[in-house]
């Protein structure tokens, strides 16, 4: 193919996974999860922005054309910023550690996912999609790179303490869950947080704009295959029903 017609060009131009050369010709500098990306950014004293999403997810989609293929986002960006794209579907491993930090962080989880972190990969910031400008109460990128930018610089005591904290906290709940999975009042205490949060007319979990969290759906349907409770498939029937309607 005749690259001459792209007036940008990335690291994501050798990989092999279609989503990550959907990228290839963003003006962001994008580097492919690897050494490189940490040590340079580790070498130019940077943080990590971690974009994990893959080829047919729609919110990716909207966040490359409103943001990463917006010069003036990528700028900034690329000033403040080493940037590394992820495909979920050719590194679920990477994708389901950071997902963890995201709903651990935001209660609730998605595609396009946002994770931001050290150089040594500790994360102390999470979401899901960002549009370029705030509007309502969602924070755009534009306003994200900057708020970023002023705590690495100021802050930065704070932020290592806070991603420390993160990664011990996750630690300690991952230990938790894999030694007591069977023990009923922890689930239970899950279930009930679901059934809470459920939003019964619109299906999902909580009244912000929603996105896909099959790691949600699949507790509930382990808790209903473990308790035959009526309401655990009943929310994941309402959820995936009102995910075909939107399309």
């Amino acid at each position: 193919m005749n690259q001459t017609k792209f007036k940008y060009r990335n690291k994501l131009i050798d990989e092999k996974s279609p989503y990550l050369l959907q990228h290839a010709h963003n003006p962001v500098n994008w580097f492919p999860w690897g050494e490189e990306a940490f040590e340079l950014a580790r070498k130019e004293n940077k943080p990590i922005f971690l974009s994990i999403g893959y080829s047919t997810c729609h919110w990716c989609h909207v966040m490359e054309h409103e943001s990463f293929e917006d010069e003036e986002v990528a700028k900034a960006m690329n000033e403040v910023f080493i940037s590394i794209k992820v495909d979920r579907e050719e590194r679920p491993d990477i994708d389901n550690i950071y997902m963890s930090v995201c709903q651990m962080l935001t209660g609730s989880g998605g595609w396009a996912m946002t994770i931001i972190m050290t150089p040594d990969k500790k994360p102390f910031f999470a979401g899901t999609y960002f549009p370029k400008n705030s509007f309502s109460n969602r924070m755009g990128m534009i306003e994200l790179i900057a708020k970023i930018d002023e705590a690495w610089k100021n802050q930065r005591k704070e932020i290592d303490e806070s991603a420390e904290n993160i990664v011990s906290h996750l630690n300690s709940v991952n230990n938790i869950i894999s030694k007591e999975f069977t023990n009923e009042g922890v689930i239970d205490t899950a279930f009930r947080d679901f059934s809470n949060r459920f939003d019964e007319k619109l299906g999902g979990f909580g009244n912000r704009p929603k996105f896909p969290s099959p790691h949600n759906l699949s507790f509930l349907l382990r808790y209903y295959d473990k308790t035959k409770n009526e309401s655990a498939k009943f929310m994941v029937e309402k959820t995936l029903t009102e995910m075909r309607k939107g399309g």
